[in-house]
């Protein structure tokens, strides 16, 4: 950490002042080398190596990722959750569809993700046209997860507004008891949706700001690989 960073903090209860921010360290370091000319000629084996390594190197929760969606009037919205799986290029996610990220994405089926591992300087970020899988598929997804996650799912008001906690307990109590007096119970909203990409990018950040930007796009004919400036 900068010298003297301990000592400053930010101004007031609504104020973060630059000063402050500044202090923070970014890319500190040691970081991985990357070299863009071994990388595969495909993104799925490089993310999974990627994976690999944040997992290795302690990352939490490696898999999380930031999933960007827009509104009808072209406003973007963001939330972190979990990747399910990455199997040709298709990287699959889970939402009921009654959700905010559901509407959106039923009236405008594009979405970004984007991976952030700090401990190794990484990002990878992804963009593409979303399909969602069928019910049975979905099904066996909501049925892998656990009761109290399965609970939560079976409420299927999510992002509505809430009276107070008291009611959320208690819904989520019950629904909770439903789903493991009835292992078999699926919510009829949860949906895996998948990001079919066409664009997936691989950031190495480096401490003095070399950092190098692999970019792959695909068309009908495959993938292609370019660098980008940082």
């Amino acid at each position: 950490m900068p010298e003297g960073a301990g000592s400053v903090h930010p101004v007031g209860d609504s104020v973060v002042t630059a000063q402050f921010l500044r202090s923070l360290p970014s890319l500190a370091g040691p970081l991985p080398a990357f070299d863009p000319e071994a990388a595969p000629a495909e993104p799925d084996p490089l993310f999974a190596r990627w994976l690999s390594e944040a997992v290795e190197a302690g990352v939490v929760e490696p898999h999380a990722m930031t999933l960007s969606t827009v509104d009808p009037a072209g406003r973007p919205s963001a939330r972190v959750l979990i990747l399910k799986h990455l199997e040709g290029g298709r990287w699959a996610f889970a939402s009921g569809s009654g959700s905010r990220k559901g509407k959106e994405l039923a009236n405008t089926p594009w979405a970004a993700l984007t991976f952030y591992w700090p401990l190794l300087g990484r990002q990878v970020r992804v963009r593409g046209a979303v399909e969602a899988a069928g019910a049975d598929e979905s099904a066996a997804d909501f049925l892998a997860r656990s009761p109290g996650a399965r609970g939560a799912g079976l409420i299927g008001n999510q992002s509505e507004p809430l009276t107070d906690f008291a009611e959320r307990d208690r819904v989520l109590d019950e629904s909770t008891a439903r789903a493991a007096a009835d292992p078999r119970l699926v919510a009829p909203e949860w949906t895996v949706y998948r990001v079919v990409a066409d664009e997936v990018e691989f950031w190495q950040g480096e401490e003095h700001r070399r950092h190098i930007r692999l970019h792959y796009t695909r068309d009908a004919e495959g993938w292609a690989r370019r660098l980008l400036w940082p």
